[in-house]
């Protein structure tokens, strides 16, 4: 059985795996030009890296919005990891997190052909907030009720 870790990224390793899973994913998998995919990061951003076996494999960005609204973004996985729960897993942990810290109104803006996955746990897409970019991007947001997942 594998060894599934969700991490806060503190080291610098921590970033180099973050950034390992959306090169493949997101520029490769994509075609995001480099330059695009990574123009707002930086030092203080924070994220969450998904390890199997010590190896990333996915990621997402985290930001606080205010006092109780967080955001999710750029949420990557493996191409070869996709469909096994591996994004389900990354999310409700980053859930768990973000609420640790007394947030309770999560929004991620996703693709559109990924809203379903995002309702399956528990996100409301609103079709009438959507941007355009390399993606048609939804608007989705859930309030965490009681702390409670299911992973």
């Amino acid at each position: 059985m594998s060894e599934i870790t969700v991490i806060e990224t503190t080291e610098p390793w921590q970033r180099a795996g973050v950034y390992y899973v959306r090169t493949e994913g997101m520029v490769k998998g994509f075609n995001i030009p480099l330059d695009v995919e990574f123009e707002d990061d930086g030092e203080n951003r924070e994220y969450s890296l998904l390890l199997i076996d010590g190896f990333p494999t996915a990621t997402c960005r985290v930001k606080i919005l205010d006092a109780q609204t967080g955001k999710i973004e750029r949420v990557c996985v493996l191409e070869s990891q996709r469909g096994k729960g591996v994004g389900k897993r990354l999310i409700l942990e980053t859930e768990r997190r973000l609420k640790s810290r007394n947030v309770n109104k999560i929004i991620i803006f996703s693709r559109d052909a990924a809203v379903g996955f995002y309702e399956k746990l528990g996100y409301k897409a609103d079709w009438t907030n959507t941007k355009d970019g390399f993606f048609k991007e939804v608007h989705t947001e859930k309030i965490l009720e009681d702390g409670s997942y299911a992973i």
